[in-house]
């Protein structure tokens, strides 16, 4: 309908056009503007939380064209290692670029009774009684504890936004750093190209693989991503019958126990993805307010009590989540990690009260670990995880998979054995480690072991 009346009008108005150029100037004008955007662009670069305000939709279009060429004229679409005279050796079992995407080659002790695994990405979480003066419920730290007592740091790579590089970090286990300027689009690059994953490496040892993904699975190019890292059943939210992503908790958890309900779990352990959304951005919006009948008012702010109410919901439903869980399968045992995946933008306004822009922008730009702290925890129903020993205090995001196995007593494939040795000797830091030194290494053999091909 839009080429039908759209067409016509365009030629006449070209027809109609008293002013003409000649080409050559126009060509000249394009050349100029062109260059003048470009220096703009260089001498006031697009900000990683632009994209996120809402504003300068018009130079924030052509600043980024500027940034995407430079970034692939510079580095190319992923930083690594330029490529050796010969294969840099990944561990046994590891494969050359030449040959098809597949787990890597290690055996997998499946006659243990692996748990089922349930990865809970729970928006905009953090442990908000980290900002002074904040009033809080009695026992509210309690839920960002896991079941050892200990209450444990992600640091995660995005601040008020973008949850799919962290979606990119747990499913993955790579740094969305690594690729720059073009991280936005992460999830879109590494669409059929990344192929090693958290998903692939627990199909090895038996695991059913399902996403409840809270939105289409166009967008931002989910589905192709997280089918090529191993996701075997993706389930958005066409799929689960509703048309907006802004669901009570309680509607994911209950889709995440109608999958376990028609999976026969005796005879195949399931791994599951499962995100929240209820925690999300506006809180100047009290969202479903018959979810808590007899909440009072705590005295903060009206946005900082709307997402403390909000996080109260989440502990409660995750509560009446797991306890159904310990009901419906007594004979059944469940590894459960749940984690932040970025801090809530209110955030900014609460660490540093009436910080300067500039000197918060400074923050934001030397990733200051107040704006990027979020949490995860472990959790275990008729289960006690088999080693915590990778559960650090303070771990970067990009970790997240090696916990997990690590936990959930599964042996670990040779490319999460060589970033489990990183992870050791970086103290919980992936991608800043001796100034990304270690990831571009570790990239390289991603590369060369045929898990990510292409870029």
């Amino acid at each position: 309908m839009a080429a039908i009346v759209a067409l016509p009008l365009l030629w006449a108005i070209w027809r109609a056009d008293p002013l003409r150029a000649g080409r050559r100037l126009v060509l000249a004008i394009l050349a100029a503007t062109t260059v003048s955007i470009s220096a703009m662009s260089v001498a006031v670069p697009e900000r990683p939380w632009e994209p996120f305000q809402g504003v300068n939709h018009i130079s924030g279009l052509a600043r980024s064209g500027v940034v995407a060429v430079s970034q692939l004229a510079s580095t190319g679409w992923i930083e690594a290692d330029p490529p050796a005279s010969g294969l840099l050796p990944l561990a046994p079992g590891a494969y050359a670029t030449d040959q098809p995407a597949r787990p890597l080659d290690e055996e997998c002790d499946t006659a243990a009774k692996l748990p089922h695994i349930i990865l809970l990405l729970d928006e905009s979480s953090f442990d908000i009684s980290a900002v002074p003066g904040v009033k809080v419920p009695p026992g509210y730290s309690d839920y960002f504890k896991s079941l050892d007592g200990t209450q444990r740091t992600m640091m995660a790579e995005p601040t008020g936004g973008p949850t799919w590089y962290t979606e990119f970090n747990v499913l993955s286990g790579l740094s969305a750093r690594s690729f720059g300027d073009l991280k936005f689009y992460v999830t879109r690059i590494a669409a059929g190209h990344v192929t090693r994953g958290l998903p692939r490496s627990l199909q090895r040892c038996g695991y059913n693989t399902f996403s409840l993904y809270p939105s289409y699975g166009d967008f931002l190019s989910a589905r192709s991503f997280q089918k090529g890292v191993g996701v075997g059943q993706f389930i958005d939210m066409a799929a689960m019958g509703v048309h907006q992503d802004m669901q009570p908790d309680k509607f994911y958890f209950d889709q995440a126990l109608k999958v376990l309900a028609d999976q026969q779990l005796s005879q195949s352990p399931i791994f599951m993805f499962v995100y929240l959304t209820a925690n999300h951005f506006p809180w100047w919006n009290v969202y479903r307010p018959d979810l808590t009948p007899d909440w009072a008012p705590l005295g903060n702010a009206a946005e900082t009590d709307e997402y403390v109410r909000r996080q109260t919901v989440t502990a409660k439903e995750y509560r009446d989540f797991t306890a159904r869980l310990a009901d419906d399968y007594p004979d059944q045992s469940f590894l459960i990690l749940r984690f932040g995946d970025h801090q809530p933008a209110i955030s900014q306004q609460l660490l540093e009260p009436g910080i300067d822009r500039k000197l918060l922008a400074q923050r934001m730009m030397t990733r200051d670990p107040r704006y990027f702290s979020t949490y995860y925890a472990l959790d275990g129903i008729n289960f006690r995880p088999a080693d915590l020993s990778s559960a650090l205090e303070t771990l970067d995001a990009a970790y997240i998979p090696i916990v997990i196995q690590d936990a959930a007593g599964v042996p670990l494939d040779p490319s999460f054995k060589e970033q489990k040795k990183i992870m050791l000797r970086c103290k919980g830091i992936f991608y800043d480690c001796k100034d990304g030194t270690e990831a571009r290494r570790f990239n390289r053999l991603m590369i060369n072991a045929g898990m990510i091909r292409g870029l």
